[in-house]
């Protein structure tokens, strides 16, 4: 069974319960909106008038979690590792650390669309009665593809900050517009995203980097003014520099790949200017496998660029590096797969494993075991034997030693 489908299971199950026992209980947030869009919710919550201890007086104490009870949210546990949050219709309080409410009051359904932050995500579904309830105009909004918050937009940005870089990434993701008082209220309250925390704005730029769409996200974190926020050295080079920036879109439009490691080596690819590439992923968090990857192919893409004129050699060991496809994603969309750089690359990547990725013809056990005490010149000793193997100038591993004494004798001569 998908998974798509055991959680629309649970979730049927559990709205069931609720409803068996005198409650109302509606899917809502992003599995409707999900849903009428025609597309396969990947989680499911639910809302309900029961109270939260409610909640866990109907499912046991051992099947729920009390982990957002003080905002009235349970978490309810299936049998097959499901997990679905069960929410009393509540109203917020003020949100005074611009994330969370002071205090919540549980009220009806109509009133709990109201505190969700667009329309697109106040609506309910009625699994019993296989309904849509609409209290907020999110159908209407759907149909015509447009991001518009809940009321006046500033309010709802003021509660949490984060929605601004939301109301970006679901326009991106959903090809929507958004709504031009919404814009508005971002583009005035741009600069105050900075009180969100750093996990919750990379996260947000995440699931934007790695989108097919991506390209049109940069564009509209340019026109909200969340650009010159979450990316200052960037958005300053690119207003510095008008054909960077447009280079850097097509390039993110060409690209590829659902890699952060490769949409982040892509932002900072035409500028070169590698320290950003840590600066980025550290402030937000990235893993620092990605933030590693990405350096290392920006770092590397001059090699595909040049790959006809380097030294065998070197382009070798790039191209026998793990991160090789995902180069090979960054240079296709930066440089062009018919660049010839790239084209011969490729060429090179399809000769045969001992072609490409001969067995060395020596270790370092075999330079311990032939009188070579481990010390500066031992690693220098292994890559001048790999290099000359690479080449084609040593043949096997008699020979290979005989370039290890006669650099050894060279050494001594000249110490």
């Amino acid at each position: 069974m998908a998974q798509g489908t055991r959680e629309r299971d649970f979730a049927l199950q559990v709205a069931t319960r609720l409803r068996e026992a005198g409650y109302q209980a509606l899917w809502a947030g992003g599995c409707v909106r999900d849903q009428l869009l025609g597309l396969i919710p990947q989680d499911y919550d639910v809302a309900t008038s029961a109270r939260p201890e409610q909640v866990r007086d109907l499912f046991g104490h051992r099947r729920t979690l009390a982990i957002g009870a003080a905002f009235g949210v349970i978490v309810v546990l299936g049998r097959q590792s499901q997990q679905i949050e069960v929410a009393t219709f509540r109203s917020d309080g003020a949100y005074l650390d611009g994330r969370h409410p002071t205090g919540v009051t549980y009220t009806t359904a109509e009133a709990d669309a109201q505190r969700r932050d667009f329309t697109i995500n106040g609506l309910f579904f009625d699994p019993a009665e296989e309904t849509v309830i609409d209290y907020v105009g999110g159908q209407q909004d759907l149909k015509q593809g447009l991001i518009r918050a809940i009321g006046e937009p500033s309010a709802r940005f003021s509660e949490d900050k984060l929605r601004m870089l939301r109301a970006v990434r679901f326009a991106t993701t959903f090809d929507f517009q958004i709504d031009p008082p919404t814009l508005a209220a971002v583009q005035s309250m741009a600069a105050e995203v900075h009180v969100v925390s750093a996990e919750r704005i990379g996260g947000e730029l995440r699931r934007l980097l790695v989108h097919p769409a991506r390209k049109r996200g940069l564009e509209l974190l340019l026109e909200s003014g969340l650009l010159a926020q979450l990316l200052p050295e960037l958005a300053a080079l690119w207003q510095q520099q008008p054909a960077c920036w447009q280079q850097t879109l097509q390039h993110l439009d060409q690209l590829n790949s659902d890699s952060l490691a490769v949409a982040l080596a892509t932002l900072i690819a035409d500028s070169r200017q590698l320290a950003l590439v840590s600066e980025i992923g550290r402030s937000y968090r990235f893993t620092n496998k990605e933030i590693e990857r990405a350096s290392w192919l920006v770092l590397k893409l001059p090699d595909i660029e040049q790959s006809e004129t380097i030294p065998w050699p070197k382009l070798q060991r790039v191209l026998v590096h793990e991160g090789v496809g995902d180069l090979m994603d960054l240079a296709d969309a930066v440089l062009g797969n018919a660049h010839r750089g790239v084209c011969h690359a490729r060429r090179r990547l399809a000769l045969s494993p001992e072609e490409l990725d001969p067995a060395p013809l020596l270790t370092g056990q075999d330079l311990i075991a032939h009188g070579v005490r481990p010390g500066p010149g031992f690693a220098q000793i292994l890559e001048i034997v790999r290099d000359q193997q690479l080449l084609g100038t040593l043949g096997n591993r008699q020979e290979a030693l005989l370039l290890v004494d006669q650099w050894l004798e060279r050494n001594r001569g000249g110490s």
